[in-house]
């Protein structure tokens, strides 16, 4: 079958025609906004109790760590049971700690011990959240449409966080953090909705399970491992998630402390970094195949080097926003695209385990680097604890271009039933 690059939006349409996907779509549009409201509160928050880098790095790891503990058993857990189900339950948690931090903020009894716990409590919720989207989307529509599927569910996702702090920074600014907390907790009722609606047409899920859940967790980090191109690709992320994710947890500080913008400076770099991330993810959505996306990674890797060292290098705005951009357009090219590239040859009853891995990484490893760069900040500085991770990129990617010619024939092959 003759491959086909796609140069339009045909098959960003085509996807989101497919019933079930198009429903999960429009609810999670509205709930991914309201997450981002909060993500900026919350850091804007944190800065205005404490002024301190490493509370922002305690904070982004108490939200991020609990992924890394959590998320290979929720990953075994969604391959034995319903993953809508554990998508349902997992929101309508996370509506009850957003309620909880609007009710404290209002009430003027939050403080920055009771928004760890509430953060640590909503990191554990979105572990098992995760495992359960990222087995479940690709099952809500036909499989060759499943790469443009995850470029539009990263696309939505960045849309949301170019728009989402700018309305952040609107409502804090205006009427403070409170209403930015309820703004969130009333997107979920959408979400919801959507999540209560849809139906997978495929369920990976089925057969008796054999062993227990660390057997199971055990078997899919072996076959992630053994894998000639997934194990590469868990390394690759690993290397965007610590070298340059960690940055967007720590502009609280840059925005007050290095550009001396305040929280409507902070909205705008969070959103710039948003802008790059969604425009990146149209031009991947567009594709609409995994042809060519391990080379495609491997650049990311270093253009997400570069902007680190662009956004570091100056205390002046204007430089800081293009960083900031290029920024987060190489955290979605690297996040998409060896997502979309791990969905395209996993086996179906292995995918919760292993991408389960993916989210704890991408999603987990940054704590620790916000964490070491937040701690680090106190001694040598923003600026210079930042760049390392510019570093970490470029010398994997050097690693990984050397490795290419293996990768690419295990991880870009036809998907079965393709058109």
């Amino acid at each position: 079958m003759a491959r086909t690059r796609l140069t339009d939006f045909s098959s960003v349409t085509a996807a989101l025609r497919q019933r079930n996907f198009g429903i999960y779509m429009a609810g999670s549009s509205v709930g991914l906004l309201g997450l981002w409201v909060q993500r900026v509160a919350i850091g804007w928050l944190t800065w205005q109790l404490t002024h301190s880098g490493i509370w922002l790095g305690i904070i982004a790891f108490a939200d991020l760590f609990p992924t890394m503990l959590i998320t290979p058993f929720a990953g075994a857990l969604a391959d034995r049971l319903d993953r809508r189900l554990m998508s349902l339950v997992s929101q309508a948690l996370a509506m009850v700690q957003a309620f909880a931090l609007a009710l404290l903020t209002f009430a003027g009894l939050i403080d920055i011990w009771s928004l760890l716990a509430l953060t640590l409590f909503l990191g554990i919720v979105y572990a098992f959240n995760t495992a359960a989207r990222l087995s479940m989307v690709p099952n809500l529509l036909e499989t060759r449409y499943v790469p443009s599927a995850i470029a539009i569910d990263s696309a939505v996702f960045n849309l949301a966080r170019f728009l989402g702090p700018a309305i952040a920074g609107a409502i804090i600014v205006n009427w403070g953090v409170g209403p930015a907390f309820l703004f969130n907790a009333l997107s979920f009722v959408c979400f919801l909705a959507a999540l209560y609606h849809i139906r997978m047409i495929r369920h990976e899920t089925g057969g008796k399970k054999t062993g227990g859940v660390m057997s199971q967790v055990l078997e899919g980090f072996r076959y992630a491992r053994d894998h000639p191109g997934i194990g590469p690709m868990l390394v690759i992320i690993f290397a965007m998630a610590v070298g340059v994710k960690p940055f967007l947890e720590l502009l609280p500080g840059f925005a007050d402390a290095v550009f001396d913008r305040g929280a409507q400076g902070l909205a705008y770099l969070t959103a710039v970094a948003g802008l790059g991330a969604f425009t990146t993810a149209l031009w991947m959505a567009q594709r609409g195949t995994a042809v060519g996306l391990t080379k495609v990674v491997i650049g990311a890797l270093v253009l997400g080097g570069v902007a680190i060292f662009i956004f570091t290098a100056t205390d002046i705005y204007a430089v800081g926003l293009i960083g900031a951009y290029f920024a987060g357009a190489s955290v979605t090219l690297g996040g998409t695209g060896t997502q979309t590239l791990m969905q395209n040859v996993v086996d179906g009853a292995m995918r919760g385990r292993v991408m389960s891995l993916y989210g704890m990484i991408y999603r987990g490893a940054p704590a620790f680097g916000a964490l070491i760069m937040g701690s680090a900040s106190e001694v040598v500085g923003l600026r210079a604890a930042v760049a390392v991770g510019g570093v970490i990129c470029i010398v994997v990617a050097v690693w990984m271009y050397r490795h290419r010619a293996t990768m690419t024939p295990a991880l870009e092959r036809e998907q079965p039933g393709a058109a």
